[in-house]
């Protein structure tokens, strides 16, 4: 084993007996990784060894699973969709495709928040208040995509919207960041006029790369004009 997690016999012996004080990250990420251990073993590992969970390692994994989907086409007339730390958006369902944006018609690679908000005009005008709105995300981002350990992986996104917006340059300079759990959203659509959200924002468990956005219609009202528009757009189907 200590061949393995490339340490010292003798140190890894004082570990098993509790002599030595305690080891360090890089000592029990080597131990995890000899072990084979899964994200939430390393994890486990990490709060008996240091008491505190080691640092975020950013995974990307595509998709969801078919459960997960059936998840959200249960939330319906919610509006609901999964992204990525980097907030991609890898699954929705019908509402969400009807109140917010027609993800599937978009190529996958387009089919990011930052990117819609910015660089859609339909989306922009939609938003009541779009500069608060814009804030609010990039503020949110920036928290996810460090929370992540994501930063990198976001350089590309992040140097082709300072290109492509002035608006996002500005904000994403202002370095500020914000909390995304939950609020309210109010849009104006197309065909229903306005329509009022209460969002809440979940973490998909065993999925740290993942989290789960499902806005509640604020009213009864308008509750019933949505499922009023997804049972005409089935009737098409």
């Amino acid at each position: 084993m200590a061949q393995r997690a490339n340490i010292s016999p003798t140190w890894y012996t004082w570990l098993e007996q509790g002599r030595g004080g305690a080891p360090s990250a890089h000592v029990l990420d080597r131990i995890a990784r000899a072990l084979m251990l899964t994200d939430v073993e390393r994890e486990h590992l990490f709060l008996l060894g240091l008491g505190r969970p080691p640092e975020v390692r950013y995974r990307k994994d595509e998709g969801v699973t078919p459960r997960l989907q059936r998840v959200l086409d249960a939330l319906e007339p919610c509006p609901a969709l999964i992204r990525t730390a980097t907030w991609d958006v890898v699954a929705w369902n019908r509402a969400a495709s009807a109140m917010l944006t027609d993800y599937g018609s978009l190529p996958p690679e387009q089919r990011n928040i930052l990117r819609i908000i910015f660089l859609d005009p339909r989306v922009r005008a939609a938003q009541y208040d779009w500069e608060g709105v814009a804030r609010l995300v990039v503020g949110a981002f920036r928290v996810d995509a460090a929370r992540a350990g994501a930063a990198s992986q976001v350089e590309p996104l992040v140097d082709e919207l300072c290109r492509l917006s002035p608006e996002f340059k500005a904000l994403w300079r202002d370095n500020d960041v914000r909390s995304h759990g939950e609020g309210l959203k109010h849009i104006r659509h197309p065909l229903l006029g306005p329509v009022a959200f209460e969002y809440s924002v979940f973490a998909v468990d065993g999925r740290p790369d993942l989290s789960m956005v499902v806005y509640n219609p604020a009213t009864t009202a308008d509750r019933e004009k949505i499922r009023s528009l997804i049972g005409s757009a089935r009737a098409f189907d």
